[in-house]
């Protein structure tokens, strides 16, 4: 009898062993509405239709890596449930479906909304939800602002610290210069002009000889372009989207001006703005860059970008290579494939926000040599350097040093 007992009581312990470790096991996992053992579901919107569309293939691009994710087992064994939305670059539509995607999808977070104005338009909802809006696709300075929005992060260079680096370029290169500005008159463009006005500092009233805005809903920007060369402007800086930009650099040869053309990183893309403007049309236009550009011979042989290429053939076939907006979305989504990864099992927005704010030294493959994810819980710009670029031919060349936010003002 003895015997029995004691095996009975070794059983008992056994079992209790197992159910404690199980209990300890499930404790461990903690969600938040859109995670489960299997399951991250991640809302997404972007201007599909409307004058930002160009802006869309971003969105499919995320779409299409997540799929290879998931075809690779997923993360820490969960499947990526991607669901985006358009808002065709509208704020108020924007709002709709931010409300849609927290409320009836019940996503985890929202992940790299696209544009200034229409995150503006959520940006209170998303933190008074307490729903990560994550790594937004806009350069907008705001978005660096953890006391007053936590849940509220970027991942591009901000605009005014891209304007700053003109300006110095500028002050240097041409001190006597008179520049004209076009700019789009929303948030997106203010905050680039602002940089502007920083950088070239108390030389600005006097160097500035036209501040023209313009709005989104105007079919052409042509009558502007034709009032900047009226100035005598031998600076051109312009603030637009790719489908406008695309436009400026058209009329501008039409007419026959021939400024130093400085273009917004946003819109200097080979794909979708210089090839249909014209490569003849383009010589010599000066950007700034972070990311890798695929026209680029000197990547060829680079791992990250034969990766990258590998990617597009197999699993967005369909989207044009020259693009830049292929190379914001794969180095964006691998960015939050990283974030999720650190998350392990405590898939709650409150780890999915601190874990965002924890990168250091990350680098995604598209990432230009020496520049670096780095944020904190007073540092909510991951990537804050760029490098000056000039279009030569068909293609972008790098020219200088990787310039760091902090040195550029």
């Amino acid at each position: 009898m003895p015997a029995v007992t004691g095996k009975l009581a070794a059983a008992s312990l056994a079992l209790a062993l197992i159910a404690a470790s199980a209990s300890t096991a499930t404790a461990q996992k903690k969600y938040d509405s859109g995670a489960t053992d299997t399951e991250i579901k991640i809302g997404n919107i972007m201007p599909y239709s409307g004058p930002a569309s160009a802006y869309g293939i971003i969105g499919r691009t995320e779409a299409a890596y997540f799929k290879k994710i998931n075809e690779e087992g997923g993360i820490n064994g969960r499947k990526i449930n991607f669901i985006s939305y358009d808002d065709a670059y509208s704020p108020p539509k924007t709002v709709e479906q931010a409300r849609k995607l927290v409320e009836s999808d019940e996503v985890l977070l929202v992940f790299n909304s696209l544009g200034t104005p229409p995150n503006s338009a959520i940006q209170k909802y998303m933190n008074s939800k307490k729903v990560p809006q994550l790594f937004v696709a806009t350069g907008a300075t705001k978005w660096n602002d953890p006391q007053n929005f936590p849940w509220t992060m970027g991942w591009q260079p901000n605009y005014q610290s891209e304007t700053q680096i003109y300006a110095k370029y500028i002050l240097k290169a041409m001190p006597n210069a008179k520049i004209g500005v076009l700019y789009q008159n929303d948030d997106y463009g203010k905050d680039y002009l602002k940089g502007l006005k920083d950088g070239l500092g108390a030389k600005a009233a006097s160097m500035i000889v036209l501040e023209e805005s313009y709005e989104t809903s105007e079919p052409t920007i042509d009558n502007h372009i034709v009032k900047l060369k009226a100035t005598g402007a031998d600076v051109f800086i312009n603030i637009t989207t790719p489908k406008f930009a695309a436009q400026a650099i058209k009329k501008i040869s039409e007419i026959g001006w021939k400024p130093t053309h400085f273009l917004n990183n946003v819109s200097a893309s080979v794909g979708s703005v210089i090839k249909p403007a014209g490569f003849e049309n383009a010589q010599d236009i000066i950007s700034a860059a972070y990311l890798k550009d695929v026209s680029d011979p000197q990547w060829k042989d680079d791992p990250g970008m034969k990766a990258f290429l590998e990617f597009m053939t197999k699993y967005f076939p369909e989207g044009d290579k020259l693009d830049g907006g292929t190379i914001v979305g794969y180095g964006v989504a691998q960015t939050l494939v990283e974030v999720l990864k650190k998350c392990g099992d405590n898939l709650t927005r409150e780890n999915v926000m601190k874990q965002a704010a924890s990168l250091k030294d990350f680098r995604t493959e598209v990432l230009l040599p020496g520049i670096k994810i780095n944020t904190g819980p007073n540092d909510f710009a991951p990537i804050s350097s760029l490098q000056l670029m000039k279009f030569k031919g068909d293609k972008w060349d790098l020219f200088g040093e990787v310039i760091s936010a902090d040195a550029g003002g």
